[in-house]
């Protein structure tokens, strides 16, 4: 029975995906692309010990995550990637068990790799003697194209795209590792480039990998991860002010010649209101709670101002805002010569969205005496799971 030892090379700074963080460690459905990894390596039979090639600077959190993940299923070891995917292969080929016979190398980029392909490597391997790639049929046409000119097609038949897990024998990647004088983008072309025996294997679509934002919003989608959507609903009054000199604040925009409401801000419902809808649906409380009176800095302060802050709230745990309805209610002032003047202000302000309407009470109450004026707003948030 042979032995397999799986080098997983996690070692990326993931400078493609702009996350900010190394790839292993961005997160796809509420899992690390080193877990979604580990999760299908560990299903591989006659696994004996995985290697992670960690980030360099991030070692310990890497070993911290796949101890906690992996449990004692399995022999783990880590080691600092290198200045290259070579270099990070070579450091961890110093730490394969003497008691494989079979290693596997695999991208961490390449998670969602099914043990199948693991196991059908790992065999190839045995029963060959040969390095094994695992490898998809090209489906598109390819075009030889030189400075924009098209020069012909290229015969696809032959032709193969390359996956991991790559196979060999320890015996063999050691040596071709120890004899390499040059940098290669694959394993199997480091040996082959030394005249070794390369055979492929059918690889699996789930190998593809994850460069990109656009390959982790495929993958959710592969994975059935819907996007986490939220509605909430915000309503605020306020009466116009006894002090006809108060100006009127209403969208975060000044309305000249009209007097302004009374608030420990500046009065503005629609503002506070969206806010409201916001903060509701993210389930952060309510403007009261967050903007009081209890807060001396926020006396005065314009809509602008807690709408920038309630945005900076919800973006601390993952919602973007959809879009956002607010009605105004009252019979003054008149919103429809200045309707598409806030809709342009809140929408900026909101990065989405926003729009406003009016109506009135037909004379009924406070509202319908012109006393004041109220606001509904709803908005609509979502956050896809498991991204950062």
């Amino acid at each position: 029975m042979s032995k397999i030892a799986v080098i997983l090379v996690a070692a990326g700074d993931g400078s493609r995906l702009q996350a900010g963080i190394p790839k292993a460690l961005v997160k796809i459905s509420d899992k690390t692309l080193l877990e979604h990894a580990l999760e299908n390596i560990l299903q591989v039979q006659d696994l004996v010990q995985v290697v992670v090639a960690s980030h360099e600077d991030r070692v310990e959190e890497f070993a911290s995550i796949a101890k906690a993940f992996a449990g004692d299923k399995v022999e783990l070891a880590f080691t600092p990637g290198g200045l290259s995917r070579q270099g990070s292969i070579a450091n961890a080929l110093k730490e394969v068990t003497t008691a494989a016979d079979v290693v596997l190398i695999h991208d961490a980029a390449r998670c969602f790799a099914p043990a199948a392909v693991f196991d059908r490597v790992a065999r190839a391997v045995i029963e060959t003697g040969s390095a094994v790639i695992p490898a998809l049929p090209v489906v598109d046409t390819i075009k030889n194209v030189n400075q924009d000119v098209v020069l012909g097609t290229v015969d696809r038949d032959g032709l193969r795209i390359a996956q991991t897990p790559q196979g060999f024998s320890r015996e063999q990647i050691i040596k071709g590792y120890e004899a390499a004088s040059a940098d290669f983008t694959d394993d199997a072309s480091l040996l082959q480039a030394q005249g070794a025996l390369v055979s492929s294997v059918l690889g699996d679509a789930m190998a593809f990998k994850i460069t990109v934002q656009a390959d982790l919003e495929y993958a959710e989608l592969l994975l059935g991860n819907k996007v986490e959507q939220r509605t909430g609903i915000g309503t605020d009054v306020h009466r116009f002010s006894e002090d006809e000199s108060k100006p009127l604040y209403l969208g975060t925009i000044l309305w000249p010649g009209e007097v302004g409401l009374v608030g420990h801000s500046d009065g503005d419902a629609l503002a506070h209101a969206v806010v409201d809808s916001l903060l509701a649906a993210a389930g952060l409380g309510d403007i009261g709670s967050n903007f009081g009176v209890d807060k001396p800095e926020y006396a005065g302060a314009n809509g602008s101002v807690f709408i920038t802050e309630t945005l900076r709230l919800l973006a601390t745990q993952g919602w973007n805002v959809v879009n956002v309805s607010v009605q105004l209610i009252g019979n003054k002032p008149k919103l429809s010569p200045r309707r598409e003047e806030v809709e342009r202000a809140l929408s900026a302000l909101v990065g989405a969205p926003v729009s406003v309407g009016a109506t009135t009470t037909d004379g009924l109450g406070f509202l319908g005496s012109s006393e004041g004026v109220g606001a509904v707003a709803t908005a609509l948030i979502e956050k896809s799971k498991g991204r950062l």
